[in-house]
């Protein structure tokens, strides 16, 4: 039978190297995800963090141009003393220009960060392994290096989306508020938010995808990272505050340990790190290259036990 009879066409593009082939596994992943009304839904919720910093911004930028004798202003349904609301968004939110600031959003933005993550990791990868797709993936000349990375591409498009695009507009938006002299004095704090979005990018995508690899499921998913984000927070919370136990035990506590290492990357000092009684940042950063090293090894031995026919 002649092959245009069973309407195939032959390929007329450009041959290119398997190293494009990430690209085009990130972009099947990020489909996937994209086209689900839930992750919108989540990704608008996790947006209230940005706006609520957002908005603060231009609120404290109106209420510092006041005449220094306006005792009270109508912000909403609410009145206030102008310096009352100065100072709360400054003790409070920190919104100062300061890498404190960019650190409170950083750490609130981190509990949609995970729920996003849990609910798309069985879309991203479980489902290649559910449902058999992975050796499609591998009987094609690719490595499983090259699925790894696409895979770590897709979900390092999702964090960024969520933290250092939204820090990264906060910075600019800071800047255009104050003074332009703002991007050239504090010009560090911008390589400070990359420096920190690399570090999530790197330490929850290869957590997601090896997690994901293992349990495959959604609920199981979301169960295991309920454990390792929410559990052991309150458990070190409660043997370091609660029983004055060593600092040390916060090491379990993986958050706290992305929370440390991106103080060190905004400059923010260990005596400005809330809740105090912490262990040293180069622990932390023990912690977070043991964890993605154990799971970079266990999704090699995960891939390469995949039967392929060529």
């Amino acid at each position: 039978m002649a092959t245009n009879l069973l309407h195939y066409r032959g390929w007329t593009g450009q041959f290119r190297g398997p190293h494009f082939a990430m690209l085009s596994i990130a972009r099947i992943a990020l489909s996937q995800v994209l086209r689900r009304k839930l992750f919108w839904v989540l990704y608008a919720f996790g947006l209230l963090y940005f706006f609520m910093f957002f908005f603060s911004q231009y609120l404290l930028a109106w209420t510092e141009s006041l005449p220094e004798n306006e005792q009270s202003v109508n912000i909403g349904f609410f009145r206030t003393n102008p310096a009352d609301f100065v100072r709360i968004l400054r003790t409070t939110l920190r919104i100062d220009g300061s890498g404190e600031m960019y650190r409170n959003f950083f750490r609130f933005q981190g509990s949609m960060v995970v729920i996003i993550l849990a609910m798309a990791g069985a879309v991203l990868v479980g489902n290649d392994f559910q449902f058999g797709s992975i050796p499609f993936y591998l009987a094609k000349p690719l490595s499983p290096w090259h699925y790894l990375f696409g895979k770590c591409l897709a979900v390092a498009v999702i964090v960024n989306l969520m933290t250092t695009v939204p820090a990264l507009v906060l910075f600019i938006q800071y800047g255009m508020l104050t003074s332009w002299d703002y991007f050239v004095n504090d010009f560090k704090l911008c390589l400070g938010i990359l420096g920190y979005g690399l570090e999530l990018t790197v330490c929850l995508s290869l957590m997601l995808v090896a997690t994901a690899g293992w349990l495959r499921r959604t609920v199981p998913m979301i169960m295991a990272w309920t454990t390792v984000f929410i559990f052991f927070r309150f458990l070190a919370g409660a043997l370091v505050n609660g029983l004055q136990m060593s600092p040390h035990w916060r090491l379990m506590d993986l958050w706290n340990d992305t929370y440390l290492v991106g103080n060190e990357w905004l400059g923010v000092g260990a005596d400005r790190i809330w809740p105090p009684r912490q262990p040293a940042v180069w622990e932390a950063e023990i912690v977070l290259g043991a964890v993605c090293l154990i799971c970079l090894i266990y999704l090699t031995l995960r891939i390469r036990a995949v039967e392929i026919v060529r």
